[in-house]
This record gives C-alpha cells, structure tokens and sequence, in this order.
C-alpha cells in the first residue's frame, strides 16, 4: 500500500497508553490525517479483513479482546471515530453521522480494504450501514449488537434528556456519559483496570466533546439535520445481501429487544442469539459466547 504523507504510523499520540493497561490494550497506534485532524485506528494481522466499529461512548478499547483474539487469523482493522479514543478532537467540527460515514469510507478507500467482515455496535450501526449501503461490493458479512440504523422515537428518558444545552454541559463538564456507562451498560461489572480503559480518553470538558455531540446527533424528527441521511440507510438496508449475525444483550435498556426485532424484519434471514445476562456492554458481559459465535460465523 502505497498511501505515504496520508497515513502515519507513530507510538506519538495524544493520550499515552499508561503502563498497567498495556496488556489490554497492547496495539500500535495507526492515524489517517483527514484535513487538519487525525483519525487513530488498530490495524493488527494479515488476511481477510474484519473492520469494528464502536459506539458512544466508548472507543477501540470496547473490542481490544475481539482484536486480540481474531487478528491471530484475520486484519483487524478498528478506527476510533473522530473525537473519540486516540483521534483528534476538534472543537469546532461537524459531528454529525454524514461526517462519520465519510471519514470511515475514506479510510476503507486508503487501506484499500475489501472482502470486509463488518462488525457494529451502538452508533457503530449506523456508521458502519452507512458504509455497507454505499459500498455493498465490500462487505462480505456483518455481525450486528446492539445498535441501531434506523429510524425510531424510542429512546431513555436518561439519554434524551442529555441532548439539551445543560445534559451536554454535564457530559463535558463531569464525563456524565462514558462516566455512567461503565456500570450502566454491563450487568457483570466492569474491574477498576477496564473501566479507567473505557474512560481514559474522556478526561476534560475538550476531550468529552464527541461524547456529547453523538448525543445530539440523535435525530428524533425530520427537522434534524441528521434525520434524512438515517432516513437514506434505513431505506437502502434491504439492499445488503450479505449474511448476517445478530447478536443481543437482552438487558441493555438502550436498544433493547424491540431493536433487535426490527433488524429481524429487515433481515429475516439473519442468525440471531440473544444474551438473557447481557447488557449494552455485551461484549463485556459475554465475551467467551460472543467470540465463539463470531469464530464459527466467520468460517460458514
């Protein structure tokens, strides 16, 4: 690949992993520099391609065990969206689902990727069917948890609250997203070493913004900037022929199981588990069942 001046391979990043989270996290950090900003990602092994996606609000870090584990037989490939993770976080920026889409699909474009085993989760979704609908030749499977890309009304009284100026003011100013998650999204709890993980990146009010801004990105009508470019997905999901593995946390109390039923009548051939255990987190609560069930998708 020949893509000198545009990606960089550098140890230099913004947040130094600390020591004692290393063997969590032992990748080499990678960033594609979109106009004055950096987008980190993982990109570990050789072979057919499996691209992750994360959510909000948390980073690579959420799929550091999935990434170990398959980038032993596989390219693992996992980008932390601008603002998020090691990325850059600009303060005056479009965080907007477009903007997202748009970096990820530059991204597939200069790693040149293909053949892509897409792997969603939360707002990763939306992103990642973003992707898949605008480039169906270059997904070849998906594995879906717990996310959405599609329109809905329904939505936490938790989270919707923090979409006006004073629940984004919070967010910034006292990590009331990544923060609470860390005990909301998981019902078998996460240690001390993973959850200062999961929150490492979002330490001030600048480095909280996309965290907040995924937030009010969420389109709860048509007049919301971000509402026709869901509307766009939604319609085009049919069009993805590529087989499908649906996997749920049933006690997650964001996308709960009306979600996942809609995936299922968009996609009545999927193959579908669910979790009785499992939170938002699922890849936390159930991280054995859920790389086992990935293994042998990938090889049907």
């Amino acid at each position: 690949m020949n893509v000198q001046n545009t990606i960089q391979k550098t140890m230099q990043k913004t947040i130094e992993i600390p020591a004692e989270l290393k063997g969590e996290y032992p990748f080499d950090s990678h960033f594609l520099k979109i106009e004055n900003n950096n987008l980190h990602y993982v990109d570990e092994g050789f072979g057919d391609v499996i691209l992750m996606l994360h959510g909000n609000p948390t980073w690579s870090f959420f799929y550091r065990n999935l990434a170990k584990h398959f980038s032993k037989e596989f390219r693992v490939v996992v980008p932390d969206h601008m603002g998020c993770g090691l990325s850059s976080r600009p303060q005056d920026y479009e965080y907007t689902l477009k903007t997202h889409i748009d970096n990820l699909c530059l991204l597939v474009e200069k790693l040149n990727l293909s053949n892509i085993t897409l792997i969603v989760h939360d707002w990763g979704g939306a992103i990642g069917m973003g992707l898949a609908t605008r480039y169906p030749h270059l997904i070849k499977k998906m594995v879906v948890m717990n996310t959405a890309a599609f329109r809905s009304i329904e939505i936490p009284a938790r989270i919707n609250i923090l979409k006006n100026p004073i629940g984004q003011w919070f967010i910034r100013s006292f990590n009331g997203f990544a923060g609470p998650a860390t005990f909301m999204a998981t019902t078998k709890g996460l240690s001390p070493l993973v959850k200062k993980g999961f929150t490492l990146p979002y330490h001030n009010f600048e480095s909280r913004i996309a965290t907040a801004k995924f937030v009010q990105d969420i389109p709860m009508n048509d007049k919301h900037p971000t509402y026709q470019t869901l509307k766009n997905i939604e319609e085009k999901l049919p069009t993805i022929k590529a087989p499908i593995l649906l996997l749920w946390g049933e006690k997650d109390f964001c996308f709960t199981m009306s979600f996942q039923k809609r995936w299922l009548n968009i996609f009545p051939n999927a193959k579908a588990i669910t979790y009785p255990l499992a939170g938002h987190y699922l890849v936390e609560d159930e991280k054995i069942a859920v790389i086992s069930e990935i293994e042998k998708f990938l090889k049907e």
